[in-house]
């Protein structure tokens, strides 16, 4: 396998059709993006519009309006109050070429009003994922293989919402473009919502943020040593496992438990906790980081990180002592008898810390106090398979129902440093039209499980074209039944846990030359194409488009040696 190659772009670019860039005159232009995750962080939408903003105002300056809930705590921290430069479109005069954006069912009542009271607008929807397609796949139903046999008013209704699904519906068809961001959603799309997408828009990051060039490998091991750090608190008393071979996984994302595919992770380390304890010395710390009801941290968990910065206030004491006493007798000349250089107090005090770590329940499996301790899925399975961080387990399990923050008492990390410490991220989703989790564990360099019925999946099977040998194992949970996909996800964990370090280092790398691929400077094109064929399509007079040119887009990505 060489060490740097060329990926293909072919794909994205041969069918598309061309817009003379320059001709635009976006000085004479408007474009307000829409959505409710302007400053309202849920979910992907957020990332997206947060991530692709430097590229839009690169493009449209100061023509360039967000519109969102006012959330005014959000507002404070993230945005920058200001008055608009220019006017508004009422004062545009004979100019009144406006582009709007709408993003998700709830941005659609604006989309519909706008073209039923026919203002001269161009409109551009774009779904993330079908309200119906995610209630549904929340409900265990074998969604993609009946996707052209469901009665879509009957189950809207059914779930109680219908009146959200006509409004998404509605919107849908009112726009001058319909877009998603991936092609398993294009064609969920084209079933749920009756309408095949005019363009594809897959999803971006501001890779530029993340880079830290040859300094990544550097900053995986800085991170990682922080959540050792964590490890050893957590786990006092049956730290009975080698850290330097304790590999750290993570699963993170909306609490959806099938959706984002928590129920197949877990069945897997079921099975990979068996080969391990037959095959391998190897220890997995697996961590699931999902937002659930608590009401603080549990009292064992707190008392871990007690005990364990005790413990390191006793040595690094008696390190002192010990350092200088050795010291002044290398300052004699002399070489010091080892038994007489500690005295009784400072084996007293070590003895202490010593009885200080014993403990006669295991390690919890979660960090906080659960509000639905008895009825939470992630802790029912738990019990199911029997993963209780005992001795003889050699995959642990760390439940932390909140996101991650570096002013947390318990685990003071940001998600991105934590993501930098761990070794790989498993997202086997069953309903997932993009997937930003693995893609951001990409342009940091870290290895990656995703699926084929993810947006980000069918991306990478379809432009890498030896997706696992650069960290990105994919799961085929389309064609295979669940329990084929459960032993495939398997394998892949296991194989990952007989890499040796240095191997473990070579993928690193080249997962972290992926980085271009996923880059807004590339992807944003097709946003950018999406807003020139709502213009010829509104204003078809003012804007023309040659149908049969191809998009401009390089064929290739040149990855870094």
């Amino acid at each position: 396998m060489p060490l740097s190659r060329s990926l293909s772009m072919t794909s994205l670019s041969g069918v598309l059709p061309a817009w003379e860039e320059d001709e635009l005159p976006v000085e004479d232009l408007l474009l307000f993006e829409v959505a409710w995750e302007v400053t309202n962080k849920v979910g992907g939408i957020y990332t997206v519009i947060q991530t692709k903003a430097k590229i839009t105002v690169d493009e449209w300056g100061e023509n360039y309006y967000m519109m969102g809930p006012y959330f005014e705590q959000n507002f404070k921290t993230q945005v920058e109050g200001c008055e608009p430069p220019n006017p508004l479109t009422d004062n545009l005069g004979d100019k009144p070429n406006v582009i709007g954006h709408f993003h998700e069912w709830q941005a659609g009542a604006g989309l519909i009003l706008s073209r039923s009271r026919k203002i001269p607008m161009a409109t551009v929807f774009t779904t993330h994922a079908t309200l119906l397609g995610r209630y549904l796949c929340a409900g265990n139903a074998d969604f993609y293989n009946n996707l052209d046999k469901f009665n879509i008013d009957k189950e809207a209704g059914e779930r109680q919402i219908y009146h959200r699904y006509c409004l998404e519906r509605a919107a849908v068809h009112c726009a001058h473009v319909f877009t998603t961001v991936s092609q398993i959603t294009a064609v969920e799309a084209n079933h749920m919502l009756h309408r095949k997408p005019d363009v594809v828009t897959p999803n971006g990051l501001n890779v530029k943020k993340f880079s830290a060039m040859h300094e990544f490998q550097n900053l995986h091991s800085t991170s990682k040593t922080r959540i050792q750090e964590f490890v050893r608190g957590h786990f006092y008393g049956h730290l009975d496992f080698n850290l330097e071979k304790t590999l750290f996984f993570f699963i993170a994302g909306r609490y959806e438990f099938s959706n984002k595919g928590a129920d197949i992770f877990l069945e897997s380390l079921s099975r990979l906790n068996y080969l391990l304890r037959v095959r391998n010395d190897v220890t997995v710390v697996v961590f699931f980081i999902m937002p659930a009801k608590t009401n603080n941290f549990n009292v064992e968990s707190l008392k871990g990180q007690a005990v364990r910065k005790q413990l390191w206030d006793t040595a690094h004491t008696v390190k002192e002592k010990f350092g200088k006493k050795l010291y002044d007798a290398l300052l004699t000349g002399t070489i010091p008898d080892m038994n007489s250089i500690l005295d009784r107090d400072d084996f007293t005090i070590m003895k202490r810390a010593i009885y200080a770590t014993q403990r006669h329940s295991l390690p919890p499996v979660t960090t906080h106090n659960m509000l639905d301790d008895s009825t939470d899925p992630i802790l029912s399975n738990v019990r199911r398979i029997g993963l209780f961080n005992s001795r003889n387990d050699r995959v642990k399990i760390i439940f932390h129902p909140e996101f991650l923050s570096s002013t947390s008492p318990l685990l003071p990390m940001d998600y991105e440093d934590f993501v930098r410490g761990c070794n790989l991220g498993v997202f086997p989703s069953y309903y997932e039209p993009w997937g930003y989790t693995p893609g951001e564990c990409t342009v940091m360099g870290i290895p990656s499980v995703t699926t084929n019925l993810s947006g980000f999946g069918c991306f990478m099977e379809e432009h890498v074209s030896d997706p696992a040998a650069y960290g990105i194992y994919i799961v085929d949970r389309r064609f295979r039944s669940p329990e084929e996909s459960c032993n495939q996800l398997t394998q892949f964990m296991f194989s990952f846990c007989q890499q040796s370090r240095r191997q473990r280092i070579i993928q690193r790398n080249r997962t972290e030359r992926l980085s271009d691929l996923l880059d807004w400077r590339y992807l944003g094109r097709f946003y950018i194409h999406a807003r020139h064929l709502a213009l010829s399509r509104a204003f078809p007079e003012k804007f023309k488009m040659d149908p049969m040119a191809p998009l401009k887009v390089s064929n290739t990505v040149q990855t870094r040696d």
